[in-house]
């Protein structure tokens, strides 16, 4: 069983206000909001921020849920986390002619199709491009859109296993096949 619920979150260098089930968060690079369920409850002391359950619950009850109080506890550090310093993804296109434009708030892609597809980026997210268009930077302070316009960009022209080609993540490891042997 998980017990992340447990482990204190780090909340230095950010702002963090308790107020009944609302926790208030605000950073260097984001502030906002966080609703707490009723049955849970967050503390501040000694720089850190601990959640825990409010009342003496019973085992049932704490069996039950104790996934959600895992499940706040990592959402609320993945905000707090993305107050101080900003995540960052590496996305990389790999392919003859394959490449990317930046044009305002909009993503111009070049992936071997007949037609450019444009991708709008979303609010929060700032994009670094390389000068060659084939390695791209995303930067969030919340980490669920990162992770969202990252897949919708590898979506476009997922990596293929035979010639390697196609968008990637910079972490992702591609498994490659062998082709037709020759008789």
């Amino acid at each position: 069983m998980s017990k992340i619920g447990r482990r204190p979150i780090n909340i230095s260098d950010v702002e963090v206000k308790v107020d009944g089930q609302k926790v208030s968060y605000k950073g260097k690079e984001a502030s906002g909001e966080h609703v707490l369920p009723t049955f849970l409850q967050a503390k501040t002391e000694n720089g850190e921020l601990c959640i825990s359950f409010k009342d003496k619950p019973d085992k049932k009850f704490v069996r039950e849920n104790k996934q959600f109080w895992g499940l706040h506890r990592a959402l609320l550090a993945n905000k707090i986390g993305g107050a101080k310093k900003p995540f960052e993804k590496q996305v990389r296109i790999t392919g003859l002619g394959f490449k990317v434009q930046v044009s305002g708030p909009k993503l111009n892609f070049s992936l071997g199709f007949s037609h450019k597809i444009d991708l709008q980026m979303p609010k929060g997210v700032t994009i670094d491009v390389d000068k060659t268009g084939q390695i791209l930077t995303f930067k969030s302070a919340q980490k669920d859109v990162l992770g969202e316009i990252c897949d919708a960009v590898r979506s476009l022209r997922p990596p293929e296993p035979y010639k390697g080609t196609g968008i990637k993540l910079a972490e992702e490891v591609i498994i490659r096949k062998a082709g037709k042997a020759k008789a």
